[in-house]
């Protein structure tokens, strides 16, 4: 799914989270197929949890429809042990992070949507480039390079005045 630079862009990320928040003992990026793209989880099964939580977005995802809630944007689930909590990461993927049951709840949240916003970011754009076809002879640009485009002035036609108003 990821190209190379940005998978491990996503693990980098993974371990800043996990360092941020030290009652984690897992995470992992998947894509909303269920295929791992990058996991920093210790002990568990990265390739079934991955397909777990597909199955669990697909879910959550009718169940925020049939309820007219809007789109997905996290699933939390607590068991008596620890949490188990999903995030959106883009259109392409899910952040899925487990945690001790004495985490802050607030603090996973915050750090959580935080770094799926990121991994999001970083696995949309892997896909958009491998959409694009590149054109011989120039190089690619890289992924994670911002332009900034500038904009003309808005106007509103109806409110314009013209020199044969009066």
């Amino acid at each position: 799914m990821a190209a190379e630079p940005e998978m491990d862009a996503i693990l980098d990320e993974l371990r800043r989270l996990r360092s941020r928040v030290p009652q984690l003992t897992g995470a992992l990026a998947a894509g909303v197929d269920g295929l791992v793209v990058a996991h920093d989880a210790p002990g568990v099964d990265p390739d079934g949890l991955a397909a777990l939580t597909a199955a669990a977005l697909g879910i959550a995802v009718r169940v925020a429809d049939a309820t007219g809630q809007g789109d997905f944007r996290e699933l939390l689930v607590r068991g008596t042990d620890g949490y188990v909590a999903t995030y959106a990461a883009g259109h392409a993927a899910v952040l899925t992070l487990l945690a001790q049951d004495r985490v802050n709840v607030g603090r996973l949240h915050l750090e959580g949507r935080r770094a799926g916003a990121r991994i999001g970011e970083l696995v949309d754009a892997a896909e958009a480039a491998a959409r694009k076809p590149a054109k011989p002879g120039t190089a690619a640009k890289p992924a994670n390079a911002r332009t900034r485009v500038t904009r003309a002035a808005r106007t509103n036609v109806a409110n314009t005045r013209t020199a044969t108003d009066s």
